[in-house]
């Protein structure tokens, strides 16, 4: 099965189910509407401290994909409208951006 998370910065959230999804054998992605210039440090320790390798990832435009390639397009429920992108399910994580690391571990 072919996942793609969306959120706006691809900073945090969609970058932990990314990893975490590939970390379970899926096939993975992540991108933002607005996507930030660097992974959340807090985002990286907790993917790291799971045993699941943060190397190579980066923040990435969802312009970058074709969201028909993906069997599941899944929102992180930040508020994302993407009139033009089917979205298949939302979330509604908080978005722990600044937050302590107890937070980003909860949101993962």
């Amino acid at each position: 099965m072919r996942i793609l998370f969306v959120c706006v910065g691809n900073s945090c959230r969609s970058q932990m189910a990314e990893g975490i999804a590939k970390f379970h054998g899926h096939d993975a992605k992540s991108a933002g509407t607005h996507p930030a210039n660097n992974i959340a440090s807090n985002a990286i320790t907790v993917l790291e401290n799971m045993g699941i390798d943060t190397e190579g990832m980066k923040p990435k435009n969802l312009t970058l994909f074709d969201v028909s390639d993906f069997d599941l397009v899944i929102s992180m429920g930040c508020g994302v409208e993407c009139p033009s992108v089917r979205l298949d399910d939302d979330w509604q994580l908080e978005d722990p951006v600044g937050q302590s690391i107890a937070v980003f571990e909860e949101t993962a």
